[in-house]
């Protein structure tokens, strides 16, 4: 009886591309994430209220529009 093994490796060029395309989705998500983060922050209290949030809820915000973004 022959034993045949199918199994399919991805080459170093679809790694490498995998990386590359890895590491531009987070740079794009890491900018999503400073531009929201710093515009949230430039809002006062008031305005922050207003919109139905708080000081604190920035970082959680900005994390969930980066990542649904990216």
């Amino acid at each position: 009886m022959a034993y045949v093994n199918a199994t399919n490796t991805p080459s170093f060029a679809d790694r490498f591309a995998a990386l590359l395309s890895g590491l531009e989705t987070r740079r794009k998500q890491r900018s999503i994430y400073r531009s929201t983060f710093n515009e949230l922050s430039r809002l006062s209290n008031r305005e922050l209220a207003d919109l139905g949030m708080g000081r604190s809820q920035i970082r959680s915000i900005a994390l969930e529009t980066a990542r649904n973004a990216g």
